[in-house]
């Protein structure tokens, strides 16, 4: 029995290691497995964090957006990288990000200058004006983007490059783009890209009014005709057209840079006596003829008849009657801000 008990606890080298190898793998068992843990844990807490930080965010930047109607810049450029949506007309998104460059662009001039020329109260007002008059027109450009891809309307890029550097130019002023991009940051707080944003939403609002507004073709083409006749008389018009026209006299000479909707900067490219013919408005809400007067180098004076378009704004205000409108911010009325 000692002989056979001797043999057994005997070992082979190849054995001496394999144990040996186990007991090493053994004592390393009691740190991998509670690291492990430690290290799921962390992953679950990195997670967890995450969640409520995300959540966090998100709420508050709900509460900026939808509750409080905040406008800054920093939510600005949210909105443009995330397209949550300001409204909804006729089943179409009203992008949160076109309400606040359109009120931004309104406001910015206003509040640099305001220690000079506004108080409190009246800043106030403005803002409350200011915010309802962006958010209608964000939505009548979604309408008219709705429009435009149901009758295949497009505004190429090149369209809005031709507008931008059409825009850089008015006034006959040689501009750079550098300084002319600082201007538009100085007087609207937006830069290029933004800009063109602008111009590309007017330029196609321009396009579905002329598709849409038969009445304003036939106005426009009756102010054509009767301008033919008459010698270029524009009050023998207004007077045979009466309130289906706007009839304006500048009654002297007027800045040539003139914000008229570029009734003066084509005055400027005309002669005395000379008539423009028919040509949409930069800002898109009707044709414009236009009649110098005289002009110097840097002032015109004219007369004007504008043809406004009226189609879209009608069908937009049915959609409004028919409950297809809806806003997901409360704005302030001016009865509010004022009381």
């Amino acid at each position: 029995m000692g002989i056979l008990k001797k043999k057994d606890t005997k070992k082979t080298e190849q054995e001496k290691v394999e144990e040996r190898r186990e007991e090493v793998l053994a004592k390393g068992r009691k740190f991998k497995y509670p690291l492990q843990w430690t290290r799921h844990r962390v992953v679950i807490n990195t997670i967890l964090i995450a969640i409520v930080v995300i959540a966090i965010v998100v709420v508050t930047g709900w509460l900026a957006l939808y509750r409080f109607n905040m406008t800054d810049e920093l939510l600005f450029r949210v909105t443009k990288i995330v397209p949550v949506p300001v409204a909804v007309v006729d089943s179409d998104n009203v992008p949160f990000s076109d309400y606040l460059m359109l009120y931004r662009s309104s406001m910015t001039s206003i509040e640099r200058q305001s220690g000079s020329q506004f108080d409190e109260e009246s800043l106030e007002q403005l803002r409350a004006e200011y915010k309802e008059s962006a958010l209608t027109e964000a939505e009548k450009y979604t309408y008219a983007a709705k429009l435009a891809r149901e009758a295949g309307i497009t505004v190429s890029n090149e369209e809005v490059e031709n507008e931008f550097w059409r825009h850089l130019n008015i006034g006959g002023i040689e501009r750079s783009e550098e300084s002319f991009t600082k201007i538009v940051e100085d007087n609207f707080g937006l830069n290029k890209s933004e800009y063109e944003r602008m111009l590309y939403l007017s330029l196609l609002k321009s396009k579905v009014e002329t598709n849409i507004d038969q009445e304003a073709n036939q106005i426009a083409d009756k102010v054509e005709k009767l301008l033919a006749e008459n010698d270029n008389d524009y009050m023998a018009v207004a007077e045979a057209l009466g309130d289906k026209i706007n009839y304006q006299e500048t009654n002297g000479l007027v800045d040539s840079k003139n914000i008229d909707g570029g009734r003066a900067t084509e005055a400027m490219k005309l002669e005395p006596g000379e008539s423009s013919g028919k040509f949409i408005s930069i800002n898109g809400d009707g044709y414009y003829f236009v009649k110098l007067i005289n002009k110097n180098d840097t002032q015109v004076n004219f007369v004007s008849i504008r043809v406004p378009f009226t189609k879209l704004n009608s069908q937009f205000e049915q959609l409004r009657e028919e409950n297809k409108i809806t806003e997901y911010i409360t704005l302030p009325t001016l009865e509010q801000t004022s009381a």
